[in-house]
């Protein structure tokens, strides 16, 4: 019992906790960065920083995310700049021994600001539990684009999460209002879950898409388009959405390009290589 207890202790010890907070304004009308904190694993760098739209790119130098883990990311674009946000590699959560890790996005886009938020996908290990919040606020004329992909299991590697946790809470907010709500909580059995027909159909790589503003003519360029696995998208109130949903990462990857350019987002230097 005390060994296990000293085990438990230790590996309780070595819990990564990472930040980054990064707010960008306009300078001689070049976006460029205000501030920039670090801490823990978490990096940010940037690969073309004299051009219109700042690309920022993180980078989690723990090489993923093991449960008991926290990432925390304060993103701030100030009015009239632009920024386009990705991954350098695919985040990947491993399997959790008991506490869960845990993800908290914060992002807000000034007056006449874009913000672009494409990160590479993330993958879900076999018993892998995390939970992730983002929370948007943003001012009336403030424009935004993001995705979130999400795999569970490595195909190529035969891998298959049969039980794990994940829950997905997205909140948007356009001067202090509430304008989209939703989660997504996937607990217990979740191949089986991925099996039906009214969650995914037998499919393991799952992202959404969400334009704000958004409109009818985003949704009508998405449908010209040919994708590998299933997509829907839908406008209202002002946003456009869409859901993907394909048999792995690869063809997730692809169709989540194409969709994103269609919505009116940035893709980052990595997407294009």
């Amino acid at each position: 019992m005390q060994e296990a207890t000293a085990l438990n202790e230790i590996l309780a010890a070595n819990r990564a906790a990472g930040r980054i907070a990064l707010s960008v304004a306009v300078t001689e009308g070049v976006t460029r960065r205000r501030r920039v904190y670090e801490d823990g694993p978490l990096r940010v760098r940037f690969p073309n920083a004299a051009t219109d739209v700042l690309e920022a790119m993180i980078v989690n130098t723990a090489g993923g995310i093991a449960g008991g883990d926290r990432h925390d990311l304060d993103i701030c674009v100030e009015d009239g700049a632009a920024l386009a946000v990705t991954t350098a590699a695919a985040e990947k959560v491993y399997r959790a021994q008991d506490g869960g890790s845990a993800i908290a996005i914060k992002m807000t886009v000034g007056e006449g600001a874009r913000l672009t938020w494409l990160p590479q996908e993330t993958i879900l290990f076999d018993r892998a539990k995390l939970d992730r919040r983002i929370d948007v606020e943003l001012s009336q004329s403030a424009r935004f684009v993001m995705a979130e992909a999400v795999v569970f299991g490595r195909s190529a590697m035969d891998e298959t999460v049969e039980q794990g946790a994940f829950s997905d809470r997205w909140r948007v907010r356009r001067d202090g209002m509430l304008m989209f709500a939703e989660t997504i909580r996937l607990d217990g059995a979740i191949a089986q879950m991925l099996r039906e027909p009214a969650v995914a159909g037998g499919g393991v790589a799952i992202a959404t898409v969400l334009a704000a503003p958004g409109d009818q003519d985003m949704v009508e360029r998405l449908r010209a388009q040919t994708f590998c696995g299933e997509v829907g998208a839908s406008s209202w109130n002002g946003l456009a959405m869409a859901r993907l949903c394909a048999k792995d990462g690869a063809s997730l990857r692809r169709d989540l390009a194409a969709a994103f350019a269609a919505m009116g987002g940035t893709l980052p230097r990595l997407w294009l290589n």
